[in-house]
């Protein structure tokens, strides 16, 4: 297809690159405006010195076999295959990630495991025969896994992560972002042999394969969203990095043009489709004219948690026994090693570590204070990765939109901005921060294909 058409993507993810990936090869002019230097936005890595540093552990899984199929011939000899490794610290010993829960009970002495086995089953029990819907996240923990295991296992780690206590997150984190234990699938089977079928309202996210392979690449993950860009500019689409939208101009119910800055300069583009990305309150905020004030305020309330990640090179052949390793009473959340995967690091005998925190804009991690770097050293020479001695730099890199906050309540707000984005008729707004959901890469970049197919849809209308 060839179209005269022209359509503006806001924000390079792998949502948005996806999206403009379809439009392009269909024939249809595309142009993808990213506010940072690289393509990929989380999902990239950053050049520090000589080595790449990834904002997270970004890998592709195979679950989405055509998308899968696309990357692969995109990337060609660029992808290498790995093997997934993934752990929990958990009572003092390693556990596979996601912490199934024969692993689980090995860290708990045996009185308090018969506790806490029979405070799962009990909660199984009451949901099944007496269904009822929770009011907030706690309550949510407690139906799927029990009282006992949501104070000893799910409470303090929860309440950390995000700086919010679980009542005071929204039930529908749980049914988004926590995986499930396997013993509650034992016990659901158990229950049905009796014909007690689960009735419950919560239902907790499929765990991730123990055993699975993943796509990197020796450059980090900066790799894929890079061939992608690529491939797309091969198709005839622009990539327009350091782009920053300052403006969507909607006009008689469409969005007619799109502005924004670059290298000091505003610069705009006519826009007959447009598929945004970036944070679901930018845009409304962003929009002229301004949109009914109960929109504005209910975007004012869609927040996300900020991330601060550092990135250190290390002067150790190898730091720890797996690609990436999650903690709970830590000041980082999760460490990543991406030699590990086959990145290659420079020099000989060094490798980098990925150290994830989430933090408040301005606050001690947020900054890179003499403070967070102090605690992280220090907790990295507790759990035996590494030393301060053996550092020799720290590279510092943040998100403020890391990730979506499901706070109480959140539901009516984004259903508010969601109907105003559908009210627009050439607009879509989707992916993590644009659809203010918790997709992994391939379904972040299905969000993508979905958009571009309904665009090509309207297109040919």
């Amino acid at each position: 297809m060839s179209s005269s058409k022209h359509v503006v993507i806001l924000g390079g993810g792998p949502c948005g690159l996806y999206a403009a990936r379809v439009l392009s090869r269909a024939g249809v002019a595309v142009t993808v405006l990213e506010k940072g230097s690289r393509p990929g936005g989380l999902a990239t890595s950053h050049l520090r010195g000589e080595n790449w540093y990834d904002m997270g552990c970004h890998m592709l899984h195979e679950f989405d076999k055509e998308i899968y199929e696309d990357i692969m011939d995109i990337m060609g000899d660029e992808s290498i295959p790995v093997e997934l490794s993934a752990k929990i610290r958990w009572a003092g010993s390693f556990y596979r990630y996601p912490l199934q829960f024969q692993d689980m009970i090995k860290g708990i002495p045996f009185f308090k495991l018969v506790f806490y086995t029979l405070g799962l089953f009990y909660a199984q029990i009451r949901k099944t025969l007496v269904p009822w819907t929770p009011k907030n996240a706690e309550e949510a923990l407690r139906q799927l896994y029990g009282a006992p295991l949501y104070r000893f296992f799910f409470k303090d780690f929860t309440h950390r992560y995000w700086g919010i206590h679980p009542r005071e997150l929204s039930a529908t984190f749980i049914t988004t972002k926590m995986p499930r234990l396997s013993a509650v699938d034992v016990i659901k089977k158990a229950l049905g042999k009796f014909g007690i079928k689960d009735k419950g309202a919560v239902k907790a996210v499929d765990s991730a394969l123990h055993e699975e392979t993943l796509h990197y690449s020796r450059t980090g993950a900066e790799a894929m969203p890079r061939c992608i860009a690529g491939a797309i500019e091969e198709s005839g689409g622009r990539i327009v990095v350091d782009a920053d939208v300052t403006r969507v101009e909607i006009h008689e119910g469409r969005v007619t043009r799109v502005h924004y800055s670059k290298d000091g300069h505003e610069l705009s583009l006519e826009c007959d489709e447009c598929i945004s990305t970036i944070p679901l309150p930018w845009l409304v905020q962003k929009a002229d004219p301004v949109p009914p004030q109960e929109v504005l305020e209910a975007s004012r309330q869609l927040r996300f948690k900020p991330i601060a990640i550092y990135g250190l090179l290390v002067k150790k052949e190898k730091c720890i026994d797996a690609l990436y390793i999650y903690y709970r009473d830590r000041v980082f959340h999760r460490v990543g090693e991406p030699k590990n995967a086959g990145l290659i690091v420079k020099p000989e005998g060094h490798t980098t570590l990925i150290v994830e925190t989430t933090c408040e804009i301005g606050d001690f991690k947020w900054q890179g204070s003499d403070e967070a770097k102090e605690r992280i050293y220090a907790d990295l020479e507790l759990e035996g990765i590494c030393k301060k001695v053996d550092v020799v730099e720290v590279n510092l890199m943040h998100c403020e939109t890391g990730y979506p906050v499901f706070a109480l309540g959140f539901e009516p707000h984004l259903e508010k901005v969601m109907k105003w984005v559908k009210g627009i008729e050439n607009l879509q707004s989707n992916g993590r921060q644009g659809g203010f959901k918790y997709p992994n890469m391939h379904s972040a970049m299905r969000m993508g294909a979905t958009c571009a197919m309904t665009v090509l849809k309207r297109l040919n209308e």
